[in-house]
């Protein structure tokens, strides 16, 4: 096999109390076709600035052919990314695993799912998005003595996302340096019980024990002084009942409901109290995860 095509749904991250756990896959994809070629890398569909060896898709495929002890020859890659660029839904694991797994494919799929997690987590630093991208649907994941560990949980199916995606970005480093090095033990406390209640209100679909539950105290008090009108959008989106929450690191706000009409009511509204321009991109559960949709 020479040639292969891998999907990659979007995810968002932490949900609220879930800081660095919890993360669940979109409806929203990134492809990333590869083909071998006898010698080069050559990287299209993407701006110029990531058509260089650090390109994430490039550097697990990489890593992937070395866990294999393969040698790494030429590569065509070609990028269409769908996923929003630096706005927390999840686009760097996108090429994090489409790279592992085209690499995988392209040898004889000789490594396992989670194989292919342990490598890019150890390139990431947490699973949190990764194990949705990889598995689909609503996860919750862990390190254990170096190796992520992931477990799926239900989904009440009348749940509905509504990503508010903004026109700038916030990269993750950024997102990560106003985070303190210590909390409170009280904090810990509230977050080890609202993430179970965040769980559990996901599965039942209830919207008021969800919308209680997605209070953190780890992050989101921390990185919304980079979201400008971040307490004023809350607010708003609160007058409606929906779950609210921080898209990974931001700067995407996600609402979660069971009101088939929540974009209607905010598409009124939100123009009147911000002055960024919002996209309202409504998503659903990717329950498939990440695969491969073409190969020869």
């Amino acid at each position: 096999m020479k040639r292969c095509t891998i999907r990659v749904p979007a995810t968002t991250a932490n949900l609220g109390p879930g800081f660095d756990a919890f993360g669940c896959a979109l409806k929203l994809y990134t492809d990333v076709t590869f083909e071998e070629t006898e010698a080069g890398l050559e990287i299209t569909g993407c701006d110029e600035a990531f058509t260089c060896p650090d390109n994430l898709a490039y550097t697990s495929y990489c890593a992937v052919l070395a866990s294999l002890s393969e040698e790494v020859r030429g590569v065509k890659i070609h990028i269409d990314a769908n996923i929003p660029i630096c706005r927390g839904l999840g686009s760097s694991a996108a090429l994090l695993v489409a790279g592992a797994m085209g690499a995988n494919v392209l040898r004889g799929s000789k490594l396992s799912t989670q194989g292919l997690l342990n490598i890019t987590n150890a390139m990431e630093g947490h699973p949190d998005n990764l194990a949705p991208a990889f598995y689909g649907g609503l996860t919750a994941s862990m390190v254990d003595n170096g190796l992520p560990v992931t477990v799926n949980f239900p989904l009440h199916p009348d749940w509905e996302f509504l990503a508010l995606v903004p026109d700038f970005d916030l990269p993750t480093p950024l997102a990560r340096s106003v985070l303190p090095t210590e909390i409170p033990r009280s904090d810990a406390v509230y977050n080890i019980a609202h993430g179970a209640m965040v769980l559990k209100a996901l599965e039942l679909g209830d919207e008021r024990l969800l919308r209680n539950a997605m209070q953190d105290r780890l992050h989101q008090n921390y990185r919304k002084s980079l979201i400008p009108d971040f307490e004023r959008i809350e607010a708003l989106v609160r007058t409606t009942g929906a779950a609210f929450c921080l898209s990974g690191a931001g700067p995407t706000l996600l609402c979660i409901t069971l009101d088939p009409h929540l974009e209607e009511k905010l598409a009124k509204k939100l123009p009147a109290i911000t002055q960024a321009n919002w996209e309202m991109m409504p998503l659903f559960v990717e329950f498939q995860g990440a695969r491969v949709i073409a190969a020869e």
